[in-house]
């Protein structure tokens, strides 16, 4: 198996995502491509030292951008959504 920290690459923050946090104990992370499901289970069970239920994985396509004149698309990524077991929770924003 890979490091676990080469396999999560960072979270996800955006609102939806705060939202799966607060009602459905759901985090979100970029994860490295070529990864599966059963190495990211591993790897947040590694870093966060909590108990994951299930993990879906999905791949985001490059979206077209302008600036001007000029063209270009954003970065394609894989991205997965961790479960976290009841009375468990990952915290993204300790100090």
């Amino acid at each position: 198996m890979k490091n676990a920290r080469d396999i999560i690459i960072r979270p996800i923050i955006t609102e939806k995502t705060m939202t799966y946090m607060d009602n459905e104990n759901k985090v979100t992370f970029e994860v490295s491509k070529g990864s599966n499901k059963t190495e990211v289970k591993l790897a947040v069970e590694e870093i966060f030292n909590v108990k994951v239920d299930k993990v879906n994985i999905m791949n985001v396509r490059p979206k077209a951008k302008r600036m001007g004149k000029y063209e270009g698309t954003t970065k394609a990524i894989r991205k997965a959504i961790v479960k976290v077991a009841d009375g468990q929770e990952i915290n993204l924003f300790a100090e």
